[in-house]
């Protein structure tokens, strides 16, 4: 017999869970399938230590739905944000008194992110945790999709009006819909640690860019700031295999001392960068949200908070459907959703894109150009705001949530 679902969410990751609780708190009945163990949290690898920035219209999707008050505490605020090429004269900053809000973003953990959306998951009657559990394969059924997993050592049949793909850039879920993407492998691998500095951050965040990509240094709690490396590929075995004393030398080079000397460095890791984009996000009763739609260069810090609205927005349609008493899963639904997804999704892939194209070039006309666009940027109020709003996920019509209000 099968069990009997509104929502099938087949990935647990932070969209994933972030997806579940806007459903779950209004009543929905979910069903998330991760692979992995979700407790303890410490044994699930999206909810690690890697450092994620939050925007500020991330900040408004968390406090809409109750959760923010527990996060404000373990988060760090970004005041302002400074831009700068390494050997050109081009910089620009971005500050929060010039946006008109408390924070232009904030630095969190994926741990506690994870953490704070998994106690959440767990007081929430209509949500059930699958995990860890495998998606075997999934049948169209017309009015419900019939799906079969293994959970543990046991096959379980599970049957939902709409199945909800947030199974990142792997997605299996994409690949057996045959939904073809766009990949671009950028050659760079980002490193990815904690540093320490001589001298407090004052809550700045550094976008550096270098000729290896951009060198990001995100604000954290005491002196603390998570380090976002580019480098080219063939680099990242000699760099993973510096000591620690030379790792922070190395660092010191490209980025320079405006923190003061980099006295200490935690543990490394290394990310293969590249740009997938599927070509649809939407099939009958089945949707894709997050990396499973689209995988982007770190540059900017866009990924996360991409894919956060990707869940503000399946959200609102799937239960402004369902208090209409229209069917979840129907074409119309889904189609509301992926129109209103794909003008934010394109602009901010192209955004990423472009700004990782253009600062990889090394011609002196280009470099100069680029240089004087960031200056005229630093010094025109307009162009500023619009920049601003774009990085804070302000930008474009924006869901419910994302506006900070609740579902």
């Amino acid at each position: 017999m099968s069990e009997e679902y509104d929502i099938l969410i087949i990935g647990g990751g932070l969209v994933g869970a972030s997806l579940a609780v806007a459903l779950g708190q209004a009543g929905l009945a979910v069903a998330v399938v991760e692979a992995s163990p979700l407790f303890p949290v410490d044994q699930q690898p999206s909810y690690d230590e890697r450092s994620i920035a939050l925007a500020q219209g991330s900040q408004g999707i968390f406090a809409a739905l109750g959760l923010w008050e527990s996060l404000q505490d373990q988060v760090c605020p970004i005041h302002t944000i400074h831009v700068s090429d390494r050997g050109h004269f081009g910089f620009t900053r971005l500050r929060r008194e010039e946006q008109g809000v408390p924070a232009l973003g904030y630095v969190a953990t994926a741990r506690v992110l994870g953490q704070t959306l998994l106690e959440r998951l767990r007081t929430l009657k209509t949500v059930r945790i699958l995990a860890p559990a495998q998606l075997i394969d999934f049948q169209l059924l017309g009015d419900s999709v019939s799906t079969r997993l293994m959970l543990e050592d046991r096959t379980l049949e599970c049957r939902a009006r709409l199945l909800v793909a947030a199974d990142g850039a792997q997605s299996s879920v994409r690949d057996q819909l045959g939904i073809q993407s766009i990949r671009r492998d950028y050659d760079q691998t980002a490193v990815i640690a904690n540093v320490t500095a001589e001298r407090d951050h004052q809550h700045v965040a550094y976008e550096r860019f270098t000729d290896t990509g951009p060198l990001a240094l995100l604000p954290m709690s005491g002196q603390r700031c998570a380090l976002v490396w580019t480098v080219r590929s063939d680099q990242t075995d000699d760099i993973m295999a510096l000591d620690d004393g030379q790792f922070l030398s190395r660092l010191q080079e490209r980025f320079g001392y405006r923190l003061g000397r980099f006295v200490k460095v935690g543990r490394r890791h290394a990310y293969p960068l590249q740009l997938l984009r599927a070509r649809e996000c939407i099939r009958p009763r089945m949707a894709l949200i997050g990396n499973a739609v689209h995988t982007l260069h770190p540059v900017a810090g866009q990924g996360f908070n991409l894919g956060l609205r990707d869940v503000a927005a399946l959200a609102e349609v799937v239960i402004d459907a369902k208090r209409q008493g229209v069917d979840i899963g129907e074409a119309s639904v889904l189609r509301r959703y992926a129109d209103w997804r794909q003008a934010d999704q394109r602009r901010v892939v192209a955004f990423t894109d472009s700004v990782v194209r253009l600062f990889g070039q090394s011609l002196p006309p280009l470099a100069w150009l680029r240089d004087a666009g960031m200056l005229a940027l630093d010094i025109c109020p307009p162009a500023k705001r619009w920049f601003g709003r774009l990085t804070m996920g302000r930008s474009g019509r924006l869901p419910r949530l994302a506006r900070g209000l609740e579902l």
